[in-house]
């Protein structure tokens, strides 16, 4: 009998970035993990806690208040070779909203500017009024559309980097380039939430994926049935992007 494979997940700072309910995708990674007898296991870091990121496989940053990010990114800056050296290792990120304007060089807003974490080339600025909407991409990355929700001050330009997707409905990173969200090496960034992986199967195995291969080398993720997070996804699509286009 092969070896059970097994994924450590970290969860960063949920106390403080979990506005959107990041444990959402945290639960969807356990399962999807489970059903294919992964051996899979979240380990959860608060302010004062010491990380480290060879024992993580992959990594959850969530998204908060312009306050609790700033607690959060003076908190991080204290670990940022290290979570560099992860990244440019390959190590899996997905980072949420706020998250993702860590991700980067600055994010300005009003009461200042709040130094990121330089992980990975972009920056964000604050801009007159929200960008709400139910948001639909075409992703390089998947065969689906990637469905989801924002709701962001920021303006994110992520100037020569691959983006998560180009956007089908909604309004993405700036409300002008018309992509959402980043991908760099085995990190996404986006403002998608909601949360962003049980819409998302296909998203969700693409982490496992890369994070399997990482840690053990080619890796084929068994198929599940997946019918009715198809059909949820679909819905969703038809009723914005196909609605948009007709």
């Amino acid at each position: 009998m092969a070896d059970t494979k097994k994924i450590t997940i970290g969860h960063l700072y949920p106390d403080l970035l979990n506005l959107y309910g990041d444990r959402g995708n945290i639960a969807c990674l356990m399962k999807r993990c489970m059903w294919r007898g992964i051996d899979a296991e979240t380990i959860e870091y608060n302010l004062g806690d010491t990380i480290d990121f060879s024992e993580l496989d992959i990594v959850l940053l969530g998204g908060g208040s312009d306050r609790e990010q700033m607690i959060v990114c003076s908190k991080l800056q204290e670990i940022q070779p290290d979570f560099k050296s992860y990244v440019e290792d390959n190590g899996v990120v997905i980072a949420v909203c706020g998250g993702y304007q860590l991700l980067g060089s600055y994010y300005k807003t009003d009461e200042g500017v709040m130094e990121g974490l330089h992980l990975v080339d972009l920056y964000t600025e604050q801009g007159e009024g929200r960008l709400i909407s139910n948001i639909v991409l075409q992703s390089d990355l998947v065969s689906m559309p990637v469905v989801g929700f924002e709701n962001h001050g920021g303006r994110t330009f992520i100037n020569g980097n691959k983006p998560f997707g180009k956007v089908l409905f909604g309004n993405g990173n700036n409300d002008e380039s018309g992509y959402e969200g980043v991908v760099y090496k085995n990190v996404i960034g986006t403002y998608l939430h909601g949360p962003l992986l049980p819409k998302n199967p296909e998203i969700c195995d693409w982490l496992i994926e890369r994070a399997l291969e990482r840690k053990y080398g080619q890796c084929d993720l068994e198929p599940l049935d997946d019918h009715e997070e198809n059909e949820a996804n679909q819905y969703i699509y038809e009723r914005f992007a196909e609605h948009k286009s007709r």
